[in-house]
C-alpha cells in the first residue's frame, strides 16, 4: 500500500498561551496540516487545561484543521460546544466513555470528523466494535495528562500491530492513525514508519530553538 506523506499536528499545549497568535503563525509557516488541541479537565486526567473558548478565539485566526482532543469524563457533554467553538475533528477516549456509540454519533451529527483514542494499556478490542463508524484512531504512546513525557519504547510495536490489524480487517485505507506522546526528531521515522499518518508533537517543536525549522525537519526526516 503506498503511503501518503506524513502530517504533523503541532500541540498548542505546549505553547506560550500569552502568544497563541504567534503559535498558529508557527504551524502555518511551518506547513503544519493540523493544530492540535489537548483538552483535559483534572478528572480523567490529572490536569486542567483548554476550554471551548480558547477554540473559538482561536479557530478564526487560522485556516488549519482543529484537531481536538478530549481527555475528559463525560465527552457527550463537550462533543456540541466545542463543534460550535470550530473544532474540525473531535477524538475522545474510549476509557472515558460509557457509552462510545452516542459520542459517536454525537460528533457525526455535528459534521465533524470523529476520532477515537487509547490509552497505551488499553487492549486494541475495546475500540473494535465501533472502527467502521471512525475516520482517525489516535493511539498514546505517553499516559495521557502532561506534555513533555517521554516516549514509551513499546509503543512502536503496538503502532505496528495495531496498522496490521487493520488492513486485516480492511480498513486501514479509511482510518487515520495519528500517533501522540513523547514524539521528537530522534523517533519520528521510527513512528512514521510503524504505520503512524499524523504525528503530534508539541515540546519538541515549540520549546526548540526555531520552531517552524522543527515543523519543516518533521516532514522532511519522515518523507
Amino acid at each position: 500500500m503506498a503511503k501518503n506523506p506524513i502530517k504533523i499536528a503541532p500541540s498548542i499545549l505546549s505553547a506560550d498561551f500569552s502568544r497563541l497568535y504567534s503559535a498558529l503563525d508557527i504551524c502555518e509557516k511551518g506547513g503544519a496540516e493540523y493544530i492540535h488541541v489537548d483538552v483535559m479537565d483534572n478528572h480523567f486526567v490529572p490536569n486542567l487545561t483548554i476550554g471551548p473558548i480558547v477554540v473559538k478565539s482561536i479557530k478564526p485566526l487560522t485556516k488549519i484543521f482543529m484537531d481536538v482532543h478530549l481527555m475528559v469524563e463525560r465527552p457527550e457533554d463537550l462533543i456540541k460546544p466545542f463543534a460550535d467553538a470550530g473544532a474540525d475533528g473531535i477524538t475522545f477516549h474510549v476509557e472515558s466513555a460509557e457509552n462510545p456509540g452516542l459520542v459517536i454519533d454525537l460528533i457525526r451529527s455535528a459534521n465533524k470528523q470523529i476520532g477515537i483514542s487509547l490509552k497505551p494499556q488499553t487492549p486494541f478490542s475495546m475500540i473494535e466494535p465501533f472502527l467502521d463508524q471512525i475516520d482517525l484512531l489516535l493511539i498514546m504512546s505517553v499516559e495521557p495528562g502532561f506534555g513533555g513525557q517521554e516516549y514509551i519504547p513499546g509503543s512502536t510495536k503496538r503502532i505496528e500491530e495495531i496498522h496490521q490489524r487493520l488492513i486485516v480487517l480492511g480498513l486501514r485505507n479509511r482510518i487515520l492513525m495519528e500517533i501522540d506522546g513523547g514524539i521528537k526528531l530522534t523517533n519520528a521515522k521510527k513512528v512514521a514508519n510503524a504505520g503512524a499518518d499524523i504525528l503530534v508533537a508539541g515540546s519538541a517543536i515549540f520549546q526548540s530553538e526555531n520552531p517552524i525549522e522543527t515543523i519543516q525537519n518533521f516532514k522532511e526526516i519522515t518523507a
